[in-house]
């Protein structure tokens, strides 16, 4: 549906992205993080045919936007970063035009209307200029116009940017009621926004991609090792030396414990490590008071795999 193909873009000697490529299948969601500058917007524009890459090619349902913009753009709704509204127009006025420059009238523009202002949350402030709008309403209003003429493809550019959060609740539940239907680009630098939404997640930093992949997949990759929390009301040092002995363990680190030992327990994702320490705990008679596997957030995902960019970089410089 989507495919971004080596696409390269300096703004003088400032490159903003480096050999950028990801595939987005009709349908699917995808959660596009980054930094700040990192270079989500300056795709965003590609893909919507409102930049042209310096290298690379960008086609939409097989459209290549360079060739046929005005085919890719019927295709799309486009949320940008800064939304361009007409501040002396109220909510229905604007849409309508939008609406109207999109090629719809009568009843179907009615129809797509109604529905907008419903599900992006206007219902009380329709009649109201834009320009005594908040922040939050305003960038309501940017959303409905994306969604206006009904789009195959929506590209949303941190969507719930100035929301509270109640509003940015429904704007998930909004996403999240679309799956399947559309295909969707969201970005966003606020990590906790994608995983209500969608486990596909496109990191970008410094304007090369880092990571491509399901969020459970891309956690596993940042930690490198499966870890294992585990506690035992036994003599710490005779518990780390049978921990030490397991085949499915490769590094054992003590913990503090208010009592008894803890300790992080690592091995290969591919062992059962859990299912170990719990059959070893059964065959010496501890006592367990913790066996848990740590979970790798999408912060931490994020942090790791950035920080490990930036290594990389650093040794290529080098």
């Amino acid at each position: 549906m989507i495919e971004v193909r080596g696409i390269t873009k300096s703004f003088g000697t400032m490159r903003a992205l480096d050999d950028v490529s990801f595939r987005l299948d009709r349908g699917e969601i995808l959660g596009f993080l980054g930094p700040n500058g990192a270079g989500k917007s300056t795709t965003m524009k590609i893909i919507t045919t409102f930049l042209a890459p310096d290298q690379g090619q960008v086609t939409v349902d097989g459209i290549d936007v360079l060739e046929q913009p005005l085919d890719v753009r019927r295709r799309i709704g486009y949320l940008p970063e800064n939304v361009p509204l007409y501040l002396d127009m109220n909510i229905q006025e604007y849409l309508t035009f939008v609406g109207q420059a999109r090629g719809l009238s009568g009843a179907s523009l009615k129809s797509r209307l109604d529905w907008c202002i419903e599900a992006c949350g206007l219902v009380t402030e329709y009649k109201k200029n834009i320009g005594e709008l908040s922040k939050g309403f305003r960038q309501r209003t940017g959303l409905a116009q994306a969604l206006i003429h009904d789009p195959e493809i929506l590209i949303l550019d941190e969507p719930t940017s100035g929301l509270d959060p109640m509003q940015i609740l429904g704007i998930r539940d909004l996403i999240k009621s679309l799956a399947g239907k559309k295909t969707i680009i969201f970005s966003t630098h606020i990590l906790q926004e994608v995983s209500p939404v969608t486990d596909r997640v496109v990191i970008i930093n410094e304007g090369r991609i880092i990571a491509d992949g399901n969020v459970g997949d891309l956690s596993r990759d940042a930690m490198g090792t499966n870890r294992v929390y585990v506690g035992v009301k036994e003599d710490g040092a005779a518990v780390e030396t049978a921990l030490r002995e397991l085949a499915e363990v490769s590094e054992v680190h003590p913990l503090a414990a208010d009592g008894g030992c803890r300790f992080e327990v690592r091995g290969p994702f591919d062992n059962d490590l859990v299912g170990a320490l719990d059959k070893l705990a059964r065959a010496r008679g501890w006592e367990m008071t913790q066996l848990h596997e740590a979970t790798f957030s999408l912060e931490d995902t994020f942090i790791a795999l950035t920080e490990r960019s930036v290594r990389n970089g650093r040794k290529e410089v080098a």
